[in-house]
């Protein structure tokens, strides 16, 4: 049988009183009660438990052996209680909560830590849960509601949504340190027409696009020979000769042995960064995320992602 109807909160505060003053009218009067009525609350509570919890004489009032462990319960749930309401009360002002936080490569490679690791110490009762998610994904998980904050490449244009841009890269080419061109302080992406590339596979959609448009206008389209799936396997592959790459320039912050990064200076676009949230924030903890982002970012969105110097 559920016994949780059939005693409540009061009983069990007005038995741990009892429990401590081991005296029904000193107990009465902390509880701003009459003796008799707090007889009859025990009384009731031993029912609904089902043994006796106190024993009484005409001198004394002493705990059973059940008594002794159900204090020790009562004690517990209390403090869980009294945790629940503090829990309650700051999630609601926003210094406590849960933040759903979704970012890609180029967010993770530069400025997003510094960002995370400055809030956590501005609001350290927020917990983040940070994942991994290509654009699109994080699209679509914003659309769903799965995800509070996503980081990702571009602007996501939609009503609902709120875009602010965080971060801004330059476009990098990604040489095997002995490669004919490495010995270049710079080149042009038409430089790279002839070569074999190690691209993102079709999850970095949104960097692709970008990037063979700019081929295209540079008149080549790149020969992909191998497809990676992360940052770390891009590099490899490329550090291994399997092919160059173009990527972020926050690819600087990023130490890879057996890689040279150079920059494109024909390429006078840039990769945005942008953080994107529900525009009616539903909790106060995004919307204190969002005012925090706000404050930071200002006057950010020019600084590169990572320094100039060259490898």
């Amino acid at each position: 049988m559920d016994l949780s109807m059939r005693y409540d909160f009061r009983q069990i505060n007005a038995f741990c009183v009892v429990a401590e003053e081991l005296h029904f009218n000193r107990a009465a009067e902390r509880l701003h009660v009459t003796q008799p009525s707090l007889s009859r609350t025990i009384q009731n509570l031993e029912e609904a438990v089902g043994v006796s919890l106190l024993h009484r004489t005409t001198r004394k009032v002493e705990l059973t052996e059940a008594g002794k462990a159900f204090l020790a319960e009562c004690r517990l749930g209390l403090g869980h209680m009294d945790r629940a309401v503090e829990v309650a009360r700051s999630t609601a002002q926003g210094v406590t909560g849960e933040l759903r936080i979704a970012y890609m490569d180029f967010a993770i490679n530069g400025r997003l830590p510094e960002m995370l690791r400055a809030f956590v110490e501005a609001h350290p009762s927020i917990r983040l849960s940070l994942t991994y998610m290509t654009t699109a994904w994080q699209r679509q998980a914003l659309l769903e509601h799965k995800i509070d904050v996503g980081f990702m490449i571009g602007a996501f244009e939609n009503p609902h949504l709120e875009n602010r841009p965080f971060d801004v890269n330059q476009y990098v080419v990604l040489l095997p340190l002995h490669h004919p061109l490495a010995n270049a302080k710079t080149l042009r992406l038409s430089d790279l027409a002839d070569e074999p590339f190690v691209l993102g596979d079709r999850g970095w959609s949104a960097f692709r696009e970008r990037l063979f448009l700019l081929c295209h206008e540079a008149g080549f389209f790149p020969h992909i020979v191998q497809e990676a799936s992360t940052s770390e396997g891009i590099f490899g592959l490329a550090a291994a000769g399997v092919g160059v790459s173009v990527y972020a320039s926050c690819a600087r912050n990023i130490q890879r042995r057996g890689l040279v990064i150079r920059p494109l200076i024909d390429i006078e676009d840039t990769i945005p960064t942008f953080a994107v949230w529900d525009r009616a924030p539903k909790t106060k903890s995004l919307a204190r995320f969002a005012d925090f982002l706000g404050a930071w970012c200002e006057p950010g969105y020019a600084t590169p992602a990572a320094g100039t110097g060259e490898r």
